[in-house]
């Protein structure tokens, strides 16, 4: 199994630039040069002492101090051969060997298996390294293969979605017209009672297409027809209050807002977005006219929107709630809705790669609720 290798390790820096193999080599040319440097000091003061003719027994004492000195320097320089056979051969290429097989992995290869023999502590790091390899590979495989299956289903949801709402529709609207060509064919001999009835038909239908068609928006949001560019947001608004014109007008409310950037999006969408929001302001509204304020500041990368109104408001507690499907905070005969506008509009942000949320720090009355887009190129910094 090959999948992206990881990123490139951070260059060394100070003393760590310098490999192990070649601190040991000039560690050991220090040492190889002090002793062969003592060797020929001493050898050259023993020459000196025989040089001026010393007693025999002092002599004799000289020649066996100059065997074992010998002897000593022998042992030595041995230890020392030995000692570079063993770090070449014990440390310095098991280490090769495992640095190997880290970059193999690293490369990319994660099914390469890490294992070298000595010694002891490589051969124990080693193991626990390639312990860790082999968890994170079967987590990684069984997360993808749910994120596949994940994938599978959703698209399946998707198209059920689809495929379902339309065929949803026509009954619907049989119904709906049907009851009502009832009600006006016959509505001489219906009762009082009978007329609630049929009202309750109508109603129903109606609401049914209108959680249909929220549905249906709310699967469309992330699909691969959306594609995003450079969207100005100003001209999003503006096409949003176009679209909600005789909603403000019968409201009698003021919509406002400052000078909108441009920002990485869909248009259609973020049209939505803005409808939705200022939607939920009017109809959320308090005994006075409802007065809208839309703004936008730089956030690093980002654009931090935000939309304020002077209505009811809510409560903090329910700072989360009010963004899942189908939760509503009121009753439907006192406002109407189907549920999925927020969670549509929370939707929306986060497939644009930001996050929307209730401001409950905001100032004033009503609800201030903000969200981030990604900033369009350098030309607004």
């Amino acid at each position: 199994m090959s999948i992206h290798p990881l990123p490139p390790p951070k260059a060394p820096t100070g003393l760590g630039r310098l490999p192990v193999a070649r601190w040991f080599l000039l560690i050991g040319a220090l040492a190889g040069g002090a002793f062969a440097a003592g060797v020929v000091v001493i050898l050259a003061l023993l020459a000196q002492i025989v040089a001026l003719n010393p007693r025999d027994d002092v002599a004799a004492q000289l020649g066996r101090l100059h065997a074992a000195l010998i002897v000593v320097f022998a042992v030595l320089f041995g230890c020392g051969i030995g000692l570079a056979v063993i770090l070449r051969y014990a440390v310095l290429k098991p280490i090769e060997q495992l640095s190997a097989q880290v970059r193999a992995v690293a490369a990319g290869d994660f099914d390469h298996a890490l294992h070298v023999d000595r010694p002891a502590e490589l051969a124990e790091l080693s193991s626990h390294v390639d312990s860790m390899r082999r968890r994170i590979v079967l987590a990684w495989r069984a997360a993808s293969d749910q994120a596949d299956e994940l994938r599978r289903s959703n698209g399946e949801l998707e198209q059920f979605a689809y495929v379902a709402s339309h065929d949803l529709q026509e009954p619907l609207r049989k119904v709906a017209s049907f009851t009502q060509m009832l009600e006006q064919r016959y509505g001489p001999q219906l009762d009082e009672r009978a007329k609630q009835y049929i009202h309750y038909a109508v109603d129903g239908a109606k609401r049914m297409q209108l959680l249909i068609n929220d549905l249906l928006d709310f699967s469309r949001v992330g699909r691969a027809t959306g594609e995003r560019g450079v969207v100005d947001s100003g001209a999003a608004l503006e096409t949003a209050l176009e679209n909600l014109s005789a909603t403000i007008t019968d409201a009698e409310a003021t919509v406002t807002s400052g000078e909108l950037p441009e920002v990485v999006g869909n248009r259609l969408q973020l049209t939505q977005l803005f409808q939705n929001l200022i939607e939920n302001a009017l109809k959320f509204r308090s005994d006075e006219a409802p007065v809208v304020r839309v703004e936008a500041r730089r956030d690093n990368g980002f654009w931090e929107f935000s939309c304020s109104d002077n209505g009811i408001g809510v409560e903090s507690k329910y700072a989360e709630r009010i963004f899942l499907i189908f939760q509503r905070l009121h009753p439907r005969d006192v406002y109407p809705g189907t549920g999925i506008g927020l969670a549509l509009c929370r939707k929306i942000v986060e497939y644009h790669g930001g996050q929307l949320w209730l401001d409950g720090d905001a100032e004033g009355p009503g609800a201030t609720f903000r969200w981030t887009l990604p900033a369009a190129g350098d030309d607004d910094d």
